[in-house]
């Protein structure tokens, strides 16, 4: 690795001028080019500074551009005196997440919130909370597992085969799924995610992209899951493609590992030291679309949430190979993101942590308990929940709580009690540590229509 002698005096030379646009260059060319020629650097260095604005958009030479073009200091950005547009749904909802609405609904550039009948409360937005905003993106808001999602693999393989071949289920998902930190497969198929210049194009990328490598087709940890269960579809849809009755089916629930908590928290960080806000709204701290880090982020969140989607098509792939049995349907949804949306005639930036996508006719699956039967639903494009629904049931108890509360034999009386084989998991994810997913899709009659149904039968969780 070389070692760019490249001085702050040597940008001064070049026409910069005296503030932190100096500072920017050296960072990013010693970034991006440590091994490259002095004259070739400064050549590169002449060229943004002549004519910066050829280079606003450039992932690469962006931040330099855009810190010759604007000499503005960060100013802290105060709240609204009055809160946007927003409607809650459903009844057993904690102050708390409340609070974290209305705090966010204060922002300046927010136009319309909803909360979903799942939501808690979480770090800036809630869980369960949509945000639709103004030309902007809110780390936070979006949250650390980026793209996190539900994904139903629907099988030919007759409904049966559960019990009568239980035991080669549970050893498939014990052999071809792995959670957590330090579990990774030992095999990994060249997926076409790898070849996008985007892992080039942004340092933090180039940097994460081993890792993502190494994570491919891998779940986290706390509540996330794979499982065998039974789908009982009770409406026929022509995009499912299938009669009514059951059928065996696969459902995960992971996000984007290791390479989009390392964006988020980096991103988060940087919000925070570019829009700086008053204490109780510190977490919001956004990147305008219009400025480099703002697109940055942006890319870097897309590319994660292609990578969540491809570690679920992994998953699936190991499954069914591992078992047999052809896939009939294939139903996926995530949370944890931003969209540019139309909403009131006008573009705004829709962020759903914790809440399902639920535009018209649009499908998705909203997941019950370790236990609790989930739901294949299809979006109604309720305008005043931004079109959406819940992500699941939500939790009842915290980590914390459900600690203290719930012991081993607890669950096992309840798994025993619902048909339930689980295969890890502990008391942070008891069944009792959710609402009543029920109680949950009731409240959300004016978002979704119900297809069809999900029941758990064998259950693989991190240790």
């Amino acid at each position: 690795m070389g070692n760019l002698k490249l001085k702050g005096k040597d940008i001064l030379k070049l026409g910069y001028p005296n503030n932190q646009s100096v500072n920017i260059a050296l960072e990013v060319m010693k970034r991006n080019f440590a091994t490259k020629n002095i004259h070739y650097v400064k050549s590169l260095l002449k060229e943004i500074q002549q004519n910066p604005e050829n280079f606003e958009k450039d992932l690469t030479f962006g931040q330099i551009a855009e810190a010759l073009l604007s000499s503005k200091k960060t100013e802290k950005r105060m709240l609204n005196t009055n809160r946007a547009s927003f409607q809650i749904f459903g009844n057993n909802i904690s102050e708390e997440a409340k609070n974290q609405l209305y705090i966010a609904l204060k922002l300046p550039i927010a136009t319309q919130g909803a909360l979903m009948p799942d939501a808690h409360s979480g770090y800036g937005l809630p869980i369960g909370g949509v945000l639709a905003v103004e030309n902007a993106v809110i780390p936070y808001g979006v949250g650390m597992d980026i793209g996190c999602r539900m994904s139903l693999s629907i099988l030919d393989t007759p409904i049966s085969y559960l019990d009568g071949a239980k035991d080669k289920y549970e050893k498939a998902l014990a052999e071809h799924t792995k959670f957590g930190m330090y579990e990774t497969h030992k095999s990994h198929i060249d997926h076409e995610i790898f070849d996008r210049d985007t892992f080039d194009l942004i340092p933090i990328l180039r940097r994460l992209k081993g890792k993502a490598i190494k994570q491919m087709g891998s779940s986290g940890g706390g509540n996330h899951f794979v499982e065998f269960g039974e789908v009982e579809i009770t409406e026929e849809d022509e995009q499912i493609g299938l009669p009514k009755g059951k059928y065996l089916g696969i459902l995960s629930h992971s996000g984007s590992r290791g390479l989009g908590a390392e964006i988020a928290q980096y991103y988060s960080r940087v919000a925070t030291e570019q829009c700086p806000l008053p204490k109780e709204a510190q977490n919001f701290a956004w990147l305008d679309l219009n400025t480099h880090l703002g697109l940055e982020y942006w890319t870097a969140m897309n590319l994660a949430g292609d990578y969540a989607s491809a570690c679920h098509d992994d998953i699936h792939r190991r499954l069914v190979k591992a078992v047999g049995g052809r896939v009939k349907a294939r139903i996926e949804n995530h949370h944890n993101f931003a969209w540019k949306e139309i909403h009131n005639g006008k573009e705004v930036i829709v962020h759903r942590k914790g809440a399902t996508p639920a535009n018209e006719n649009e499908l998705g699956m909203i997941p019950g308990s370790m236990t609790a039967k989930g739901f294949i639903v299809r979006g109604k494009g309720n305008p005043d929940s931004l079109n959406s629904a819940s992500h699941g049931a939500g939790r009842e108890f915290s980590r914390g709580e459900c600690r203290n509360r719930f012991t081993q034999n607890d669950i096992k009386k309840e798994l025993k009690l619902k048909n339930v084989a689980l295969l890890g998991g502990n008391a942070e994810e008891a069944p009792m540590a959710y609402k009543d997913i029920n109680e949950v899709m009731n409240a959300q009659n004016d978002l979704v229509d119900i297809l069809g149904t999900f029941q758990p039968r064998i259950v693989r969780m991190d240790k």
